[in-house]
């Protein structure tokens, strides 16, 4: 049974980026599947919480603080970046509040393991998604208060409170039960990240089926909220890359992919359960695309 679980969680951990784009393709197709939406809040649980049961808390004592303020640094400078994108595309308040969300969001949460096939500091990459994950409660809500005003009225308490259920709660109880039972919880870590995958397969489908009369009425709008994840996510790239500037080359690395990843399912999730317009979920699902590319990309050159 473990072993069956086991290729299954590696089947879709292995092929992630053809599993979003045919979850996408599907969403599209049918409409329906947006129903899945309704259930935004747990699907989001389980993929922080599946993925967080891989961080050792070990890991975190051995980060310098110097180190660590460098990605921090990025990771603050991210929403300025996607609300400044966003503007001078052009686009309407909802698709502009969709992309300062993706800005503000934590790394993408395989950022650790993106990390670790580029031969960078895996410990950095886990101890900023850790410190991003709980600074989000008030992180995301300010980048919301400062950069989407305007026409669009967000909702702060329902984003908080979808935050603390969705990502901060199962996160802290993960690295708990990590902290508890190593072992036990260990002899799983084959399982974990094809768990929070099949959750980011799952929660896209939904987003793009929300999405798809826009889509299909729209092509030009998708095609330009694309250009503006692919700006967002190489200009997160060049900021991180800049401040890891002087450091040993495995902080670099940990540095820029945990500034210029930004978690596309968490920001798609986030938006939908905080009950603002699907059409600000759009730049979360292109986003998701073109990270899943450049980053295999990416960490096999650093690789090198």
């Amino acid at each position: 049974m473990n072993r069956t679980i086991g290729r299954a969680s590696a089947l879709v951990e292995d092929y992630l980026l053809a599993w979003i784009l045919a979850a996408v393709l599907a969403g599209v197709a049918f409409p329906a599947l947006a129903g899945i939406t309704r259930y935004s809040t747990g699907i989001l649980a389980v993929m922080v919480g599946s993925v967080s049961l891989t961080l050792s808390p070990a890991e975190f004592r051995r980060i310098d603080a110097s180190a660590l303020a460098r990605p921090l640094a990025g990771h603050l400078l991210m929403p300025v970046l996607a609300f400044g994108v966003a503007t001078a595309l052009g686009f309407r308040p909802a698709v502009v509040t969709g992309f300062v969300v993706l800005g503000a969001v934590t790394p993408e949460l395989v950022t650790p393991v993106m990390t670790e096939l580029a031969d960078g500091d895996t410990a950095l990459a886990s101890t900023v998604l850790v410190v991003t994950g709980v600074g989000s409660l008030a992180f995301i809500p300010a980048a919301l208060a400062t950069f989407a005003a305007g026409s669009l009225s967000v909702p702060t308490g329902v984003v908080v409170e979808q935050l603390a259920l969705a990502v901060v709660a199962p996160m802290a109880v993960a690295i708990a039960l990590r902290a508890r039972f190593p072992e036990r919880v260990g002899e799983h870590d084959a399982v974990y990240p094809g768990v929070s995958a099949a959750m980011v397969v799952l929660i896209l489908a939904g987003v793009a089926a929300a999405n798809a009369h826009l889509v299909r009425s729209n092509t030009g709008l998708l095609a330009t909220v694309t250009v503006g994840a692919v700006a967002l996510n190489a200009l997160g790239y060049g900021v991180g890359y800049a401040l890891g500037a002087g450091t040993e080359r495995p902080t670099r690395v940990a540095t820029t992919l945990s500034v210029g990843m930004r978690d596309f399912a968490v920001a798609a999730a986030l938006v939908l359960a905080a009950g603002l317009p699907a059409v600000a979920s759009l730049p979360a699902v292109a986003f998701g695309v073109v990270e899943m590319l450049s980053s295999a990309a990416l960490a096999r050159v650093f690789s090198r």
